[in-house]
């Protein structure tokens, strides 16, 4: 297996993209992580993780770094004033245009938790994308939290829409590894759109006013495939799971629920759906085979 390293400079910004393959000509996918995350929730540099595995069944593997994020430079720091409209209006065209320049083939999309909504809101608002995917696969993703547990009060209510945006006051931004919460770090603007997003309301742009949920209904979504865990219980719930299908107005979209229940080896949470070590055992080949169904 190989892997490098892609920059794509954007005014001052390098954005990351990791390129990881084991064989030429490997049908592409784009990979997409979620708010205080980064790249590194779907490979390791020793060859772990779902990125890596996909490579190992022959696919030709692209692994962004959102802005500021992971081995994007600079880091997310005070002066950093974008969001994610500039990764819905801009980044991600950004990525996907170089992984064509470099394999014209169709790809597929594999995101996880919020980047499944970014990317998904990049397909309302550029649906010419469309003709080169193949598919979608969302690992966790909901746009509003509607589950009424214990972990969404504290994580959502109290972490995400009180704490966080003091210390993104004080500090600039939110450095939520620091604080033990994500393993990277958001902007105040992007702080202050995801929380405006994850309550029950409308799917706009808080920029320009974009109208993602009328957009979407007019949408031929691709195959479609979203997986959550049991035991996912605040950031991924079932329930909020269905309700983002529901208002994309995918309905051919499949969705499962991973549980010992359901014949899975673990019961599943936000996290460990992409990192556990019995994923490329359970889950892991499943996908795969699922993916080469369209090559």
């Amino acid at each position: 297996m190989q892997q490098e390293s892609i920059y794509i400079t954007e005014g001052e910004e390098q954005l990351h993209l990791r390129h990881i393959w084991q064989r030429k000509g490997g049908v592409p996918i784009f990979m997409l992580h979620g708010l205080i995350e980064n790249g590194f929730i779907f490979y390791t540099e020793k060859g772990k993780g779902l990125a890596c595995y996909l490579a190992e069944q022959g696919f030709d593997v692209y692994v962004a770094d959102l802005r500021g994020r992971g081995k994007s430079l600079p880091a997310i720091n005070s002066q950093s004033t974008f969001g994610q409209h500039e990764t819905i209006t801009c980044d991600i065209a950004l990525f996907l245009e170089k992984i064509q320049s470099i394999n014209p083939q169709k790809m597929h999309l594999i995101a996880h938790s919020w980047g499944g909504v970014l990317i998904s809101s990049f397909l309302a608002r550029y649906p010419k994308w469309l003709d080169k995917l193949h598919s979608k696969t969302c690992f966790g993703t909901k746009r509003v939290v509607t589950a009424k547990t214990m972990e969404a009060y504290f994580k959502l209510g109290f972490m995400w829409r009180y704490i966080a945006p003091i210390l993104a006051k004080k500090n600039g931004y939110f450095d939520a590894k620091k604080f033990r919460f994500g393993s990277d770090s958001e902007t105040k603007k992007s702080l202050e759109e995801s929380i405006t997003w994850v309550i029950p309301g409308k799917w706009h742009d808080l920029n320009d006013g974009f109208d993602y949920y009328t957009a979407a209904q007019n949408i031929t979504w691709p195959p479609t495939w979203h997986l959550t865990g049991i035991s996912d219980y605040a950031l991924g719930h079932q329930q909020d799971v269905q309700l983002f299908i529901d208002e994309c107005n995918n309905r051919n979209a499949k969705f499962s629920v991973l549980s010992k229940q359901a014949g899975n080896q673990v019961n599943y949470d936000h996290i460990n759906i992409l990192t556990h070590p019995n994923t490329v055992n359970d889950h892991f080949p499943k996908l795969a085979l699922w993916l080469k169904g369209f090559s």
